[in-house]
Order: C-alpha cells, then sequence, then structure tokens
C-alpha cells in the first residue's frame, strides 16, 4: 500500500512538472527511476496513465481521472505538513499546564506577553499539589518544585525559589523565638503531608522534624503559619506581602535553607511543539533562569 501512494505521487508530480526529468530533478531522484514508477502504476492499476511521445506527456482518460485523486492526495499531505510546521514554529492550541496553587501568581505577569503576541494560543491550568496523572489530562507542560520522583518525562531548571522559616508574631509570644536546634526539633512543624507522621529532614538540613500539622497544598501550610499554628519552611518571596503586613516573621536562625528547584516537566526534550518551546523560555524569562 505504501508503495502505491508513492507511486501516486510521483504520477502527480510527472504531471504537474510536465516531464519524467523534470518531476526526477523536484523528487531528487534519476529520471529513470520517476519512469519506472509510473510504469508499475500502470501495471498495478491494469491500465495506461500517460501517452508517451518525444516531445511531451499526456494523460488518458482513465489518467485524467486517476491523476485528480492522486492530486488531491498529495495537496492533503502538503496541507497537512504545513499546519505541523505551523504547530512547530508558531504558538497556537491549548497549552494545557499543570502546577501548584501559589505558583499561580507568576503563569499571568510570565505569559500574558505570549497569550497576547499569539491569538490562537489558549491556556488551560490544572492546579493541585500532588503528582496526578498527567497524561491522563493530557498535560503539556508541568510544574514541579523540590526533589522530583522518578518519572519518563523530561525536566529542565526553570527557577528557583528562596526559602526561609517563618512564624506568626502569635506563635513565637506563646512558644518564644526557638534560639537553638533543640528548640527548633521541638517546635510545631507545619509540613506538606508526604503520607507518613514520622519526623522528617529538613531539605538541606542535618535536623529532622516531626510535623503536628500537614496539608498537601503549600498555600494552605502558609495560611496555617500565619494563623499562628507553628513553624514552617516558606518561600520568601510568597510570604513578602504577609511579612511587610506584619501576619509572618522571617526566623534568624544558624539554620540555612538552600534554594528549591523550579522544574519544568514535558513528555519528550526534543520535537516539543512550539506553545511549549515559547511557554518554557518565557517562564525562565520571568523567573530570572538563564535561557
Amino acid at each position: 500500500m505504501l508503495d502505491q501512494l508513492k507511486r501516486m505521487a510521483v504520477l502527480a508530480a510527472v504531471v504537474r512538472h510536465g516531464s519524467f526529468a523534470a518531476a526526477a530533478r523536484q523528487l531528487r531522484t534519476s529520471t529513470s527511476a520517476v519512469s519506472q514508477q509510473v510504469r508499475a502504476l500502470e501495471k498495478d492499476m491494469g491500465v495506461t496513465l500517460l501517452h508517451r511521445s518525444t516531445r511531451k506527456l499526456s494523460l488518458t482518460p482513465a489518467g485524467e481521472r486517476f491523476h485528480a485523486g492522486c492530486a488531491a492526495m498529495v495537496a492533503a499531505a502538503e496541507a497537512a505538513q504545513a499546519q505541523l510546521l505551523q504547530l512547530r514554529d508558531a504558538p497556537e492550541g491549548e497549552l494545557r499546564i499543570a502546577m501548584t496553587m501559589g505558583f499561580g501568581r507568576h503563569i499571568g505577569p510570565a505569559l500574558a506577553p505570549l497569550l497576547a503576541a499569539h491569538p490562537g494560543l489558549r491556556l488551560h491550568l490544572q492546579v493541585e499539589d500532588g503528582f496526578t496523572d498527567l497524561v491522563a489530562h493530557r498535560i503539556d507542560l508541568a510544574i514541579r518544585f523540590g526533589r522530583l520522583p522518578d518519572s519518563q518525562w523530561v525536566a529542565q531548571r526553570i527557577g528557583a525559589v528562596h526559602t526561609s522559616l517563618y512564624a506568626a508574631p502569635a506563635y513565637l509570644a506563646q512558644r518564644g523565638v526557638p534560639a537553638t536546634t533543640d528548640a527548633l526539633r521541638e517546635g510545631d512543624w507545619l509540613m506538606l503531608q508526604d503520607g507518613t507522621d514520622h519526623a522528617r529532614r529538613l531539605p538541606g538540613s542535618e535536623l529532622s522534624v516531626k510535623p503536628r500539622h500537614t496539608s498537601n497544598n503549600q498555600l494552605t501550610l502558609q495560611q496555617l503559619c500565619e494563623a499562628g499554628l507553628g513553624l514552617a519552611a516558606l518561600g520568601d518571596e510568597d510570604v513578602a506581602e504577609a511579612v511587610a503586613a506584619g501576619r509572618l516573621l522571617r526566623l534568624a536562625t544558624t539554620l540555612v535553607l538552600p534554594d528549591l528547584p523550579i522544574w519544568a516537566m514535558t513528555p519528550q526534550r526534543d520535537a516539543q511543539p512550539a506553545k511549549v518551546r515559547h511557554a518554557i523560555a518565557a517562564l525562565k524569562a520571568h523567573l530570572g533562569a538563564p535561557g
């Protein structure tokens, strides 16, 4: 079947260019190869498709009818290729991004110029803090933080979150400012739920603490921290407004937390559609990551 389709395309090229030689140049093959393809097609069809003479080629009546279908097939293939190239080179269609709730404030400023420049590009945000089935939700791009679980998706770093320890004034008034490692260890910790209630080591430190309150959502942990329910490692930029308003205080301790990497995860590294490539570039620029 594939050989038959190839021969039909060769016939369409011969008719379009008016000769075997011209078709051969366009197809980057030899004149004899083109002639052989047409003869094989005529043999398969059991009918003569071309009148051959020393001066020109012309279609037989059967060839005219058959060629119309061949030309339509080639036109459809060229249109499909053009659409694919447009998707590759110009951002359009629906861009589906999975992200945490707290990251939503970055999406608008980062992608607004891209969406304004490309009216054919639409955005869908899948907001969740867990590792849901990205394939089932047809996700093009997932934003993740910190250590990543093993997966077949490709991750590239697009930024980082600067984290510190925070508590509400009400909590510190009741429990005191934790000035030692033992005091930190005995604090009421707010942490993301990981399915256990065992002590956990804070990222980048040797300090293990047992969470008292947990959530599957980082923004909720911040709200619990502002309510005075405990200590939490939070992103400095995320809590800047709460700090300015006096709802949270940054703890000056000897414990220094590392930056939390921000990752863009995609199903593949190569041949990404333009909408994904441009979105990643926009996010990198917004977050200050190197290109």
